[in-house]
C-alpha cells in the first residue's frame, strides 16, 4: 500500500480516471496535472484525410491515440462528412495502438482488425511483421509533435507510410489547477510523478519553469520517484537530466505498478 503518498500524473482529471482509482485503492493521494492541450488544424483535417485516402489508396490505417480518433471523427460530424469518413476508414484494415484507442474507434462504428500486445510504436511494428505486410501502404493520422520513429520503423519493415498531422500540441494554458501541486512540490510533499508522454514532459517543464529556476526544479525532482510510461518519455526526461524508471508495461496501470514498486522500496 502507498499510505499517505502523494503522486502526480501528467494528465488531466478526465484522462487520469484509471490512475486516480488505482491510487485511491492504495490509499495514495493522486494529483492530475494537465500538461498539454491539443490545437486542431481545423475543419481541413477531414478533407485532407479523405483526399489522402483517395489518392494514396492505403491498405491499412493505424490510429495511435484515442484523441486522434475523437478529433477526426468529431470534426467530420461537424462538417457533415461522418459517414464518408466512416466508409473510407472501414475500407482499410484498421490497426489500433491499444485498448483505449480501440474503444474510441468502435464507438464510431469502426471494426478494429489488429491491436498489438505491446501498446506502443514498437508493438505496431511487431504486429505488422507478424502479418507480413511488406509492400503494403499505411496511413497514420496523428499529432504534429510525433517523432518519426514509427514511420522509420515501418519503412525498415518494407511498408510505405503516409502520416497526416491532425493537430499540434502545446503546454496547457490555464495552470491555476497546478497551484496545489506547486505548493506541495515546494515543500517536498510530493512523493512521485508519472510522466505519460514526451509532450507531457515538455509541457511540465514549460509550466514549472515559470515559477522555478532550472536548478531548483531539477533538485526537487531528484528527491521524488519519477516514472516514465515508456522509452520515448524516458528519453525526453534524460535530455533534461531527470533520472527515471521506465514502466515495464507501457500503460497507465503499468506506470502505476512501477511507481508503487519504487515508493515501496523507498
Amino acid at each position: 500500500m502507498l499510505d499517505g503518498k502523494t503522486i502526480a500524473i501528467t494528465r488531466s482529471k478526465d484522462d487520469a480516471t484509471e490512475f486516480i482509482a488505482l491510487a485511491e485503492q492504495n490509499n495514495a493521494t493522486p494529483i492530475p496535472l494537465p500538461t498539454i492541450e491539443l490545437v486542431s488544424k481545423g475543419e481541413k483535417i477531414v478533407d485532407e484525410f479523405l483526399g489522402s485516402i483517395k489518392q494514396y489508396n492505403p491498405d491499412y490505417s493505424v490510429f495511435m491515440s484515442s484523441k486522434a480518433v475523437k478529433l477526426l471523427f468529431d470534426t467530420a460530424k461537424q462538417v457533415g462528412r461522418f459517414e464518408q469518413l466512416q466508409l473510407a476508414v472501414a475500407n482499410t484494415m484498421v490497426m489500433s495502438v491499444g485498448p483505449k484507442t480501440t474503444i474510441a474507434l468502435e464507438k464510431e462504428g469502426i471494426k478494429v482488425n489488429y491491436q498489438p500486445t505491446t501498446f506502443s510504436s514498437v508493438g505496431v511494428g511487431e504486429e505488422f511483421t507478424k502479418i507480413h505486410a511488406v509492400g503494403k501502404k499505411v496511413i497514420v493520422p496523428r499529432s504534429g509533435a510525433s517523432t518519426p520513429f514509427l514511420k522509420e520503423l515501418l519503412n525498415k519493415i518494407g511498408i510505405d507510410v503516409l502520416e497526416i498531422h491532425l493537430y499540434n500540441v502545446c503546454a496547457f494554458n490555464d495552470t491555476t489547477q497546478w497551484n496545489g501541486f506547486r505548493e506541495l512540490f515546494s515543500q517536498d510533499k510530493v512523493d512521485g510523478v508519472v510522466f505519460t508522454s514526451a509532450s507531457s514532459v515538455r509541457g511540465f517543464f514549460e509550466i514549472m519553469s515559470k515559477d522555478y529556476d532550472s536548478e531548483t526544479l531539477l533538485n526537487n525532482l531528484e528527491k521524488l520517484s519519477v516514472v516514465s510510461i515508456g522509452p520515448f518519455t524516458a528519453n525526453e526526461l534524460k535530455k533534461l537530466n531527470v533520472k527515471n524508471t521506465i514502466a515495464e508495461v507501457h500503460t497507465v496501470a503499468g506506470a502505476f505498478d512501477a511507481i508503487k514498486n519504487t515508493l515501496t522500496v523507498l
